[in-house]
């Protein structure tokens, strides 16, 4: 599976983040605890990093990604009662919007959760 050994370790310190804080807290408190872990584990991280979407060349909006690990992989946090079908397509949109193949959706809910998800580059046609 395409990156399974660095998505393993994200998902071992999303894990350590939810055991230690427990749920409740808002997202920023996770992601500021997950970029922490992720650091510990020798990743590089961009926090809130700003992806420009593109439409036929044009401009047409951004977004934030919560984190970006290593510049390969997009994580979007939740503090949701469950992962839904539009936290997924969110993130698919987002791997649509770069050239990133990997994205992780975790969820700092009741009960943690996370969903691998794959957009290869060969299905994208965005003029970055």
């Amino acid at each position: 599976m395409l990156y399974s050994d660095l998505t393993k370790v994200i998902i071992k310190c999303f894990y350590n983040v939810y055991n230690t804080l427990g749920y409740g807290f808002l997202e920023k408190v996770y992601e500021n605890a997950l970029g922490i872990e992720l650091k510990k584990a020798g990743f590089g991280i961009d926090k809130q990093k700003n992806i420009r979407v593109y439409y036929l060349g044009y401009e047409v909006g951004d977004y934030y990604a919560d984190i970006i690990v290593n510049d390969i992989i997009i994580l979007e946090l939740k503090t949701a009662e469950a992962l839904c079908d539009e936290h997924k397509e969110q993130l698919i949109n987002y791997l649509k919007a770069t050239n990133k193949e990997i994205g992780l959706l975790l969820n700092f809910g009741k009960k943690p959760e996370f969903k691998r998800i794959i957009f290869t580059n060969y299905r994208k046609n965005f003029n970055p």
